[in-house]
C-alpha cells in the first residue's frame, strides 16, 4: 500500500465516523438513486484530493458519492474541516515529512 493509498483510506475512514446511523442510512439511500440533480454538492469518497464538487449532466457515480444532502448541515461542515486539515491532506509526493521546526 502506497503512502497516497493509506492517507485516503484514512482520511474516507475518518469521515465516514463522522455519520450518525441515520446519516449513513440516508447515503445508502442516496446510492441506490440513479444520479444526483444538476448542482447537487458531492464528495466522491474515492477521489477526496478533488474535495467537494456540483453533480452535472454527465452521471455521478453514486456508489463512491457522499452526497451533501443526505448529512446533516454539522455534519458537513465537519467533513469539510477533514478535507482541508493539512494533516489529513491526501499527497501524490512521497517525499519526507516537514519538520517541526524546533532545532
Amino acid at each position: 500500500m502506497t503512502n497516497h493509498q493509506r492517507d485516503a483510506y484514512v482520511l474516507r475512514d475518518g469521515i465516514m465516523n463522522l455519520l450518525s446511523d441515520q446519516e449513513v442510512a440516508s447515503v445508502s439511500t442516496a446510492e441506490t438513486a440513479e444520479k444526483l440533480a444538476d448542482g447537487d454538492e458531492y464528495i466522491d469518497l474515492e477521489q477526496l484530493d478533488q474535495g467537494v464538487r456540483r453533480a452535472q449532466a454527465t452521471p455521478t457515480p453514486m456508489g463512491r458519492v457522499l452526497p451533501r444532502k443526505a448529512v446533516h448541515q454539522d455534519t458537513w461542515s465537519k467533513i469539510l474541516m477533514k478535507l482541508t486539515r493539512p494533516d489529513f491532506r491526501i499527497t501524490q509526493s512521497s517525499g519526507p515529512a516537514p519538520s517541526s521546526g524546533n532545532t
